[in-house]
């Protein structure tokens, strides 16, 4: 059996190869067209706007993979607060296949390094409180891997991978099994005498009343479903100190604070992995002169 980091690295692999595939398909026709095979060029990938990287590594992978012979200097690290003018790594070699990996290259990296700021800005307006921001699995489809990563250098925490990581009962779960007359304390119940070793057992609620039957039940997490930081604060009451609680739904950077304020553990946001702006990064060119003979 694989272990963790053999399984990442070739999800890696077949992602980029994937990508590659993608928007390169039979060649780069433009750059074959007009631009010397031969041609040398030193770039510069450059930070233009404020935020977090995250996506370096993988940047670099796909440079490899479209030119070995391509020399990539990482002049940063993932996790580092960007400015406008910083210089994250340098690329060098061939002209046509640096130009060939470009677009790529960038849209990992914009794309990642836009979660991880948009993370650090959630995880910034809270961090003097106990509470952890979470992500979600509201993530592009074959990049859970990237974006959670991404989270993760914005200071924020992974929630499950995969559904085989915990039990969560959700608004449907409960609904397909309350029409089978089963009531909220049975289902958490089943769900505890059912599940793995180590595996914890969370469900969510939207009222006080919920909340009370979850807490008999013995659920090991209970999440706050869209509820107001009012209710949670009553919620959070009934609550015993050894089950965690969770706030969900409808947060955002302006009412985190006040959720955070409730005293919940985790605060989870889908929009940390479906919504956030990619950075702008650019890719500086600088052709290198053939020397004269």
């Amino acid at each position: 059996m694989e272990d963790k980091s053999e399984l990442y690295e070739n999800q890696l692999n077949t992602l980029i190869d994937l990508a590659l595939e993608e928007d390169i398909g039979g060649g780069d026709i433009t750059s074959e067209s007009l631009i010397p095979e031969k041609l040398q060029a030193k770039t510069t990938l450059l930070a233009k706007g404020d935020g977090v990287l995250s996506g370096l590594d993988l940047a670099k992978l796909v440079f490899i993979k479209v030119d070995p012979d391509l020399k990539f200097k990482a002049l940063l690290k993932d996790g580092t607060r960007l400015h406008p003018g910083d210089i994250i790594a340098s690329v060098t070699g061939n002209a046509r296949s640096i130009l060939k990996a470009e677009r790529l290259a960038l849209n990992f990296l914009q794309k990642l390094s836009g979660i991880a700021t948009q993370t650090n800005q959630y995880v910034e307006l809270i961090k003097d409180l106990p509470v952890d921001i979470l992500d979600t699995r509201k993530t592009t489809p074959g990049m859970r891997l990237l974006e959670k990563y991404a989270v993760s250098m914005g200071g924020g925490r992974n929630h499950r991978f995969s559904l085989s990581d915990g039990i969560l009962i959700k608004d449907n779960h409960l609904a397909t099994l309350r029409a089978h007359g089963k009531t909220l304390k049975q289902i958490v119940g089943q769900a505890k005498a059912n599940a793995p070793k180590g595996i914890k057992v969370e469900v969510e609620v939207t009222d006080l009343h919920e909340v009370k039957e979850a807490v008999e039940a013995g659920a090991d997490i209970i999440m706050f479903d869209n509820m107001t930081p009012a209710k949670m604060r009553r919620a959070i009451k009934l609550v015993p100190a050894n089950i965690f609680t969770e706030a969900s739904g409808g947060i955002t950077l302006k009412n985190v604070r006040a959720v955070a304020e409730t005293g919940v553990n985790f605060i989870s946001i889908g929009a940390l992995t479906h919504s956030s702006k990619a950075l702008d990064i650019s890719l500086e060119f600088e052709p290198i002169k053939p020397k004269r003979k």
